[in-house]
């Protein structure tokens, strides 16, 4: 049986827009095809919580290639933008200003596969964001089910 999600969505107004794609990527440096969230609809600084989204699209670069006929979302890029989520909480709800990479991914497990179209929800929350390091809970959630979980661990680095 899942864990319970990490923040409540029923409780959260998903059509709401308060960071868009251009705003996200103002706060990292990612670009081209690793610009892969497309917005953030929910940031609580008290409790250092955040829910992104991203929009799994039939035209998607990775289509071609993952797989022939039955596209699947690779967990790599699960995990790439629940880490992009962490740094953009660690940035946004503490002004941490050091750019943040991956450092470790624990307790990861990948529960049901993700084929376009869909909008995946990035549920992250943070455990303990220091200057130098940050480790958040992540979650990757489709229709209130629950696809992924993983620990970020993020270094700042520089």
């Amino acid at each position: 049986m899942p864990p319970p999600l990490l923040i409540d969505l029923q409780q959260v107004d998903l059509s709401r827009v308060l960071l868009t794609r251009e705003q996200l990527y103002e706060q990292l440096p990612h670009r081209f095809e690793f610009m892969l969230l497309d917005g953030v609809c929910m940031l609580d600084r008290e409790a250092t919580r955040l829910v992104a989204y991203a929009d799994i699209r039939p035209d998607d670069w990775w289509i071609r290639g993952h797989v022939p006929d039955r596209p699947l979302l690779p967990g790599v890029l699960m995990l790439e933008m629940a880490a992009q989520a962490s740094a953009v909480a660690a940035k946004v709800l503490t002004g941490n200003e050091a750019f943040i990479g991956l450092g470790s991914v624990e307790d990861c497990k990948f529960r049901e596969t993700v084929s376009p179209p869909a909008r995946l929800y990035l549920l992250c929350v943070g455990d303990d964001y220091r200057t130098r390091r940050i480790v958040s809970r992540t979650q990757g959630v489709i229709d209130g089910r629950l696809i992924f979980e993983a620990r970020i661990t993020g270094l700042a680095l520089r």
